[in-house]
Protein backbone atom coordinates (compact mmCIF):
# COMPACT_ATOMS: atom_id res chain seq x y z
CA UNK A 1 0.00 0.00 0.00
CA UNK A 2 1.47 3.30 -1.05
CA UNK A 3 1.76 6.34 1.15
CA UNK A 4 -0.96 8.30 -0.65
CA UNK A 5 -3.47 5.51 -0.13
CA UNK A 6 -2.57 5.34 3.58
CA UNK A 7 -3.12 9.12 3.90
CA UNK A 8 -6.46 8.81 2.15
CA UNK A 9 -7.64 6.01 4.44
CA UNK A 10 -6.51 7.90 7.56
CA UNK A 11 -8.27 11.03 6.31
CA UNK A 12 -11.50 9.14 5.71
CA UNK A 13 -11.31 7.61 9.17
CA UNK A 14 -10.65 10.99 10.78
CA UNK A 15 -13.44 12.70 8.89
CA UNK A 16 -15.84 9.89 9.72
CA UNK A 17 -14.79 10.10 13.35
CA UNK A 18 -15.33 13.85 13.39
CA UNK A 19 -18.76 13.47 11.80
CA UNK A 20 -19.76 10.86 14.35
CA UNK A 21 -18.36 12.97 17.19
CA UNK A 22 -20.13 16.03 15.83
CA UNK A 23 -23.39 14.12 15.59
CA UNK A 24 -23.03 12.91 19.16
CA UNK A 25 -22.12 16.42 20.33
CA UNK A 26 -25.06 17.98 18.54
CA UNK A 27 -27.36 15.35 20.00
CA UNK A 28 -26.05 16.05 23.48
CA UNK A 29 -26.56 19.78 23.02
CA UNK A 30 -29.89 19.91 21.19
CA UNK A 31 -31.74 16.72 22.18
CA UNK A 32 -34.61 17.01 24.69
CA UNK A 33 -33.26 16.81 28.23
CA UNK A 34 -36.15 17.35 30.66
CA UNK A 35 -37.93 14.91 32.94
CA UNK A 36 -40.93 16.80 34.32
CA UNK A 37 -44.48 16.08 33.17
CA UNK A 38 -45.81 19.63 33.41
CA UNK A 39 -45.72 21.86 30.34
CA UNK A 40 -43.61 24.36 32.24
CA UNK A 41 -41.94 24.81 35.61
CA UNK A 42 -40.17 27.70 37.29
CA UNK A 43 -36.84 27.25 39.02
CA UNK A 44 -35.52 29.72 41.57
CA UNK A 45 -31.84 30.47 41.96
CA UNK A 46 -31.10 32.40 45.19
CA UNK A 47 -28.88 35.44 45.32
CA UNK A 48 -25.18 34.50 45.56
CA UNK A 49 -25.83 30.87 44.55
CA UNK A 50 -22.85 29.19 42.88
CA UNK A 51 -22.79 26.65 40.06
CA UNK A 52 -22.84 23.69 42.43
CA UNK A 53 -26.00 25.06 44.04
CA UNK A 54 -27.62 25.55 40.62
CA UNK A 55 -26.95 21.94 39.68
CA UNK A 56 -28.78 20.76 42.80
CA UNK A 57 -31.69 23.10 42.06
CA UNK A 58 -32.16 22.01 38.43
CA UNK A 59 -31.37 18.30 38.82
CA UNK A 60 -35.00 17.31 39.60
CA UNK A 61 -36.00 18.68 36.20
CA UNK A 62 -33.06 17.52 34.01
CA UNK A 63 -32.92 13.99 32.53
CA UNK A 64 -29.16 13.85 31.90
CA UNK A 65 -27.05 16.12 34.09
CA UNK A 66 -23.89 15.14 32.20
CA UNK A 67 -25.25 16.71 29.02
CA UNK A 68 -26.42 19.77 30.94
CA UNK A 69 -23.01 20.25 32.60
CA UNK A 70 -21.19 19.84 29.30
CA UNK A 71 -23.23 22.65 27.71
CA UNK A 72 -22.98 24.82 30.81
CA UNK A 73 -19.19 24.51 30.79
CA UNK A 74 -18.80 25.14 27.06
CA UNK A 75 -21.05 28.24 27.17
CA UNK A 76 -19.31 29.61 30.31
CA UNK A 77 -22.54 29.50 32.32
CA UNK A 78 -20.77 27.64 35.10
CA UNK A 79 -18.64 30.75 35.61
CA UNK A 80 -21.50 33.25 35.22
CA UNK A 81 -24.41 32.06 37.35
CA UNK A 82 -27.40 34.41 37.61
CA UNK A 83 -29.93 34.52 40.41
CA UNK A 84 -33.65 34.86 39.77
CA UNK A 85 -36.74 33.05 38.54
CA UNK A 86 -36.33 31.03 35.36
CA UNK A 87 -38.76 29.19 33.10
CA UNK A 88 -38.19 25.62 31.91
CA UNK A 89 -40.58 24.15 29.34
CA UNK A 90 -41.11 20.48 28.65
CA UNK A 91 -38.77 19.07 26.00
CA UNK A 92 -36.08 21.75 26.28
CA UNK A 93 -32.59 20.72 25.20
CA UNK A 94 -29.51 21.21 27.36
CA UNK A 95 -28.67 24.28 25.30
CA UNK A 96 -32.16 25.72 25.82
CA UNK A 97 -32.07 24.95 29.55
CA UNK A 98 -28.79 26.81 29.99
CA UNK A 99 -30.09 29.64 27.84
CA UNK A 100 -33.26 29.83 29.97
CA UNK A 101 -31.11 30.21 33.10
CA UNK A 102 -29.90 33.53 31.71
CA UNK A 103 -33.40 35.06 31.37
CA UNK A 104 -34.83 36.27 34.69
CA UNK A 105 -38.65 36.11 34.54
CA UNK A 106 -40.42 38.74 36.72
CA UNK A 107 -43.19 37.88 39.17
CA UNK A 108 -46.58 39.55 38.79
CA UNK A 109 -47.18 40.77 42.31
CA UNK A 110 -50.65 42.00 43.26
CA UNK A 111 -51.82 43.23 46.66
CA UNK A 112 -54.84 44.96 48.15
CA UNK A 113 -56.71 45.46 51.42
CA UNK A 114 -53.86 44.50 53.76
CA UNK A 115 -54.66 45.74 57.27
CA UNK A 116 -51.14 45.87 58.72
CA UNK A 117 -47.55 46.14 57.59
CA UNK A 118 -46.98 42.67 59.01
CA UNK A 119 -49.68 41.18 56.79
CA UNK A 120 -48.36 43.05 53.79
CA UNK A 121 -44.75 41.97 54.42
CA UNK A 122 -45.94 38.37 54.71
CA UNK A 123 -47.86 38.56 51.44
CA UNK A 124 -44.92 40.03 49.54
CA UNK A 125 -42.40 37.76 51.24
CA UNK A 126 -44.32 34.70 50.02
CA UNK A 127 -43.81 35.80 46.41
CA UNK A 128 -40.24 37.14 46.24
CA UNK A 129 -36.88 36.09 47.65
CA UNK A 130 -36.80 38.69 50.44
CA UNK A 131 -38.47 37.32 53.57
CA UNK A 132 -41.16 39.06 55.60
CA UNK A 133 -38.79 40.07 58.41
CA UNK A 134 -36.34 41.84 56.09
CA UNK A 135 -39.22 43.52 54.27
CA UNK A 136 -40.78 44.70 57.53
CA UNK A 137 -37.45 46.05 58.74
CA UNK A 138 -36.99 48.01 55.52
CA UNK A 139 -40.51 49.49 55.80
CA UNK A 140 -39.87 50.59 59.37
CA UNK A 141 -36.36 51.93 58.84
CA UNK A 142 -36.30 55.20 60.80
CA UNK A 143 -34.07 57.06 58.35
CA UNK A 144 -36.25 56.06 55.39
CA UNK A 145 -39.42 57.08 57.25
CA UNK A 146 -38.05 60.46 58.26
CA UNK A 147 -36.68 61.26 54.79
CA UNK A 148 -40.03 60.50 53.16
CA UNK A 149 -42.43 62.02 55.68
CA UNK A 150 -43.86 58.80 57.11
CA UNK A 151 -43.98 57.13 60.50
CA UNK A 152 -44.66 53.54 61.53
CA UNK A 153 -48.38 54.25 61.97
CA UNK A 154 -48.98 55.70 58.51
CA UNK A 155 -46.33 54.14 56.24
CA UNK A 156 -48.92 51.65 54.97
CA UNK A 157 -50.21 54.63 52.97
CA UNK A 158 -47.11 54.38 50.79
CA UNK A 159 -48.20 51.20 49.07
CA UNK A 160 -50.55 51.76 46.14
CA UNK A 161 -52.53 48.58 45.37
CA UNK A 162 -51.92 47.40 41.84
CA UNK A 163 -50.26 44.60 39.91
CA UNK A 164 -46.51 45.07 39.60
CA UNK A 165 -43.80 43.20 37.73
CA UNK A 166 -41.07 42.48 40.28
CA UNK A 167 -38.00 40.31 39.84
CA UNK A 168 -38.16 37.43 42.31
CA UNK A 169 -34.62 38.16 43.55
CA UNK A 170 -35.43 41.80 44.37
CA UNK A 171 -34.05 42.72 47.80
CA UNK A 172 -36.25 44.12 50.57
CA UNK A 173 -34.74 47.60 50.25
CA UNK A 174 -35.08 47.63 46.46
CA UNK A 175 -38.70 46.52 46.73
CA UNK A 176 -39.44 49.27 49.25
CA UNK A 177 -37.73 51.87 47.07
CA UNK A 178 -39.72 50.73 44.04
CA UNK A 179 -42.93 51.14 46.01
CA UNK A 180 -41.81 54.62 47.04
CA UNK A 181 -41.28 55.47 43.37
CA UNK A 182 -44.75 54.15 42.51
CA UNK A 183 -46.21 56.23 45.36
CA UNK A 184 -44.64 59.38 43.95
CA UNK A 185 -45.85 58.52 40.46
CA UNK A 186 -49.39 58.05 41.74
CA UNK A 187 -49.39 61.24 43.76
CA UNK A 188 -48.75 63.51 40.81
CA UNK A 189 -49.44 67.25 40.85
CA UNK A 190 -53.07 66.77 39.81
CA UNK A 191 -53.89 64.33 42.61
CA UNK A 192 -52.01 66.37 45.21
CA UNK A 193 -54.04 69.43 44.16
CA UNK A 194 -57.29 67.45 44.48
CA UNK A 195 -56.32 66.32 47.97
CA UNK A 196 -55.45 69.88 48.97
CA UNK A 197 -58.85 71.02 47.68
CA UNK A 198 -60.40 68.67 50.27
CA UNK A 199 -58.05 69.99 52.96
CA UNK A 200 -55.97 66.83 52.99
CA UNK A 201 -52.39 65.73 52.42
CA UNK A 202 -51.77 62.57 50.37
CA UNK A 203 -51.28 60.58 53.57
CA UNK A 204 -54.48 61.97 55.11
CA UNK A 205 -56.37 61.26 51.90
CA UNK A 206 -55.16 57.66 52.05
CA UNK A 207 -56.21 57.30 55.69
CA UNK A 208 -59.70 58.54 54.84
CA UNK A 209 -59.78 56.33 51.75
CA UNK A 210 -59.00 53.30 53.92
CA UNK A 211 -62.14 54.02 55.95
CA UNK A 212 -64.22 54.53 52.80
CA UNK A 213 -62.82 51.27 51.43
CA UNK A 214 -63.87 49.36 54.55
CA UNK A 215 -67.29 51.01 54.72
CA UNK A 216 -68.48 49.83 51.33
CA UNK A 217 -67.57 47.25 48.73
CA UNK A 218 -69.85 49.11 46.31
CA UNK A 219 -67.52 51.24 44.24
CA UNK A 220 -70.34 53.42 42.91
CA UNK A 221 -71.28 54.38 46.49
CA UNK A 222 -67.82 55.31 47.69
CA UNK A 223 -67.81 58.95 46.41
CA UNK A 224 -71.02 59.57 48.42
CA UNK A 225 -69.52 58.07 51.58
CA UNK A 226 -66.36 60.12 51.06
CA UNK A 227 -68.57 63.22 50.77
CA UNK A 228 -70.23 62.45 54.10
CA UNK A 229 -66.92 62.05 55.92
CA UNK A 230 -65.51 65.21 54.40
CA UNK A 231 -68.63 67.08 55.53
CA UNK A 232 -68.03 65.83 59.07
CA UNK A 233 -64.35 66.77 59.02
CA UNK A 234 -65.20 70.31 57.90
CA UNK A 235 -67.70 70.67 60.75
CA UNK A 236 -65.34 69.20 63.33
CA UNK A 237 -67.68 66.26 63.95
CA UNK A 238 -66.29 62.86 64.87
CA UNK A 239 -66.20 60.54 61.90
CA UNK A 240 -67.97 57.83 63.92
CA UNK A 241 -66.80 55.12 61.53
CA UNK A 242 -67.46 51.57 62.70
CA UNK A 243 -64.51 50.15 60.69
CA UNK A 244 -62.11 52.22 62.79
CA UNK A 245 -63.57 50.72 65.96
CA UNK A 246 -63.24 47.22 64.51
CA UNK A 247 -59.61 47.98 63.69
CA UNK A 248 -59.06 49.27 67.24
CA UNK A 249 -60.51 46.03 68.69
CA UNK A 250 -58.27 43.89 66.49
CA UNK A 251 -55.23 46.00 67.39
CA UNK A 252 -56.03 45.80 71.09
CA UNK A 253 -56.46 42.03 70.91
CA UNK A 254 -53.47 41.64 68.58
CA UNK A 255 -55.71 39.43 66.47
CA UNK A 256 -56.34 40.58 62.93
CA UNK A 257 -57.79 37.22 61.89
CA UNK A 258 -60.92 37.63 63.97
CA UNK A 259 -64.14 38.41 62.10
CA UNK A 260 -66.25 41.19 63.63
CA UNK A 261 -69.64 41.70 62.01
CA UNK A 262 -71.19 43.92 64.64
CA UNK A 263 -70.05 46.85 66.80
CA UNK A 264 -71.79 47.29 70.16
CA UNK A 265 -72.29 50.50 72.13
CA UNK A 266 -69.70 49.55 74.74
CA UNK A 267 -67.14 49.20 71.93
CA UNK A 268 -67.65 52.84 71.05
CA UNK A 269 -66.08 54.06 74.30
CA UNK A 270 -62.84 52.08 74.11
CA UNK A 271 -59.68 54.13 74.48
CA UNK A 272 -57.77 54.07 71.22
CA UNK A 273 -56.51 56.70 68.78
CA UNK A 274 -58.32 54.65 66.12
CA UNK A 275 -61.73 55.05 67.80
CA UNK A 276 -63.34 57.79 65.73
CA UNK A 277 -66.38 57.87 68.03
CA UNK A 278 -64.20 59.23 70.85
CA UNK A 279 -61.64 61.20 68.83
CA UNK A 280 -62.29 63.87 66.23
CA UNK A 281 -60.32 64.04 63.01
CA UNK A 282 -58.56 61.18 61.27
CA UNK A 283 -56.92 58.21 62.99
CA UNK A 284 -53.09 58.14 63.00
CA UNK A 285 -52.82 55.73 60.08
CA UNK A 286 -54.77 53.73 57.51
CA UNK A 287 -56.96 50.94 58.86
CA UNK A 288 -56.31 48.99 55.67
CA UNK A 289 -54.69 49.40 52.29
CA UNK A 290 -57.34 51.22 50.22
CA UNK A 291 -57.72 50.36 46.58
CA UNK A 292 -57.50 53.01 43.88
CA UNK A 293 -61.29 53.42 43.60
CA UNK A 294 -61.45 54.39 47.28
CA UNK A 295 -58.58 56.84 46.82
CA UNK A 296 -60.28 58.36 43.79
CA UNK A 297 -63.55 58.62 45.75
CA UNK A 298 -61.82 60.80 48.34
CA UNK A 299 -60.20 62.92 45.65
CA UNK A 300 -63.45 63.22 43.68
CA UNK A 301 -66.18 63.07 46.35
CA UNK A 302 -69.86 63.57 45.76
CA UNK A 303 -71.04 66.99 46.89
CA UNK A 304 -73.94 66.39 49.23
CA UNK A 305 -75.51 67.55 52.49
CA UNK A 306 -75.48 64.17 54.19
CA UNK A 307 -73.93 63.80 57.63
CA UNK A 308 -75.10 60.29 58.51
CA UNK A 309 -75.48 56.87 56.97
CA UNK A 310 -76.08 53.29 58.02
CA UNK A 311 -76.36 49.93 56.30
CA UNK A 312 -79.47 49.38 54.22
CA UNK A 313 -81.73 46.39 54.85
CA UNK A 314 -83.44 46.83 51.49
CA UNK A 315 -80.35 47.06 49.27
CA UNK A 316 -77.77 44.78 50.79
CA UNK A 317 -74.23 46.11 50.49
CA UNK A 318 -75.47 49.68 50.17
CA UNK A 319 -76.31 52.35 52.76
CA UNK A 320 -79.12 54.74 53.66
CA UNK A 321 -78.05 58.38 53.94
CA UNK A 322 -79.51 61.22 55.99
CA UNK A 323 -78.93 64.94 56.43
CA UNK A 324 -80.39 65.12 59.94
CA UNK A 325 -80.00 63.04 63.08
CA UNK A 326 -83.74 62.43 63.22
CA UNK A 327 -83.72 60.87 59.74
CA UNK A 328 -80.65 58.84 60.61
CA UNK A 329 -82.21 57.48 63.81
CA UNK A 330 -85.10 56.09 61.79
CA UNK A 331 -82.68 54.34 59.40
CA UNK A 332 -80.48 53.14 62.24
CA UNK A 333 -83.40 51.61 64.16
CA UNK A 334 -84.54 49.80 61.05
CA UNK A 335 -81.08 48.28 60.64
CA UNK A 336 -80.72 47.48 64.35
CA UNK A 337 -84.06 45.67 64.38
CA UNK A 338 -83.07 43.66 61.33
CA UNK A 339 -79.63 42.63 62.63
CA UNK A 340 -81.16 41.63 65.99
CA UNK A 341 -83.59 39.43 64.11
CA UNK A 342 -80.63 37.71 62.46
CA UNK A 343 -79.07 36.80 65.80
CA UNK A 344 -75.69 38.37 64.98
CA UNK A 345 -73.73 38.43 68.24
CA UNK A 346 -70.36 39.89 67.09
Amino acid sequence: MNFKKIISIVSVVLVTGLIVYGFILVRQIFAANTKFVENEVYVYVPTDANYEAVKKIVSPYVENMGRFEMVADKTSYSENVKSGRFLFTKGMSSYELVKALRVNIPVKLAFNNQERLENFAGRVGSQIEADSLSLLASFKDSIFLKENGFNEENVLAMFIPNTYEIYWNTSAVKFRDKMMKEYRNFWNAERVAKAEKQGLTPIEATILASIVHKESVKKDERPRIAGVYLNRLRLGMPLQADPTVIYAIKKRDNDFDQVIKRVFYNDLTMVSPYNTYVNTGLPPGPIAMPDITALEAVLNPEKNDFLYFCASVDRFGYHEFAATLEEHNVNAKKYSDWINSQGVKR
